[in-house]
């Protein structure tokens, strides 16, 4: 009698680690997913202030059009990514974006006249910060990956990926040549300058 009660507490026991192991594995899956989902708001966020900022812009440099359709393409590979799942993808399509804009920045440069537009400065303005908020989403959700990875890769819970459905995603860098705000969003003396 004593041996299955024994017994009954040991499996009683197995049965809620393996519930609070799954749980766990879950709770860290959404987590990551909860922080892509972060990423993608700023994205579309950002997506959606280009139109104006290409607007202003072209009222000044209308003969710029390379530049422009340049911009416009990138901006709904931004936005197809950040509606899809494929994180290389939305890395991709958000590096393609910022080197338009980068491009854009140094066509806005040979003019002093838009550099001093008060609409421009402000949508320079907002472009920054998204820009640092789409750093702090991915610092988010590079934290919330390396948590689920770790516990993907160490004993016991490697054991309940199989049972939880879990893989390890990846973390997700900044853009190569990337380091927080990029240069097209830091103002060369007229404008607002972010650290």
């Amino acid at each position: 009698m004593t041996g299955l009660i024994i017994g009954g507490v040991i499996v009683l026991a197995l049965i809620a680690f393996g519930v609070m192991g799954f749980n766990k594995l879950r709770t860290s899956d959404v987590a990551a997913q909860e922080a892509l989902g972060g990423i993608d708001v700023q994205l579309t966020r950002r997506a959606d202030l280009i139109p104006n900022l290409v607007d202003t812009v072209k009222g000044y440099a209308a003969h710029e059009r390379e530049v422009f359709e340049e911009i416009t393409k990138a901006r709904s590979q931004v936005q197809a990514a950040a509606a899809g799942n494929d994180v290389p993808a939305k890395a991709a399509a958000d590096a393609q974006l910022q080197g338009a804009l980068v491009r854009l920045n140094a066509v806005a440069e040979a003019y002093p006249d838009l550099k001093a537009n008060t609409n421009f400065l402000d949508l320079q303005k907002q472009l920054a910060e998204t820009e640092n908020q789409i750093s702090f989403a991915r610092q988010y959700y590079n934290d919330a990956v390396a948590k689920l990875n770790t516990l993907v890769r160490t004993i016991p819970w490697m054991f309940f990926t199989g049972i939880a459905a879990i893989t390890g995603p990846s973390i997700r860098a900044p853009a190569e040549g990337s380091h927080g705000t990029p240069d097209s969003f830091r103002s060369s003396g007229n404008g607002p300058c972010l650290p």
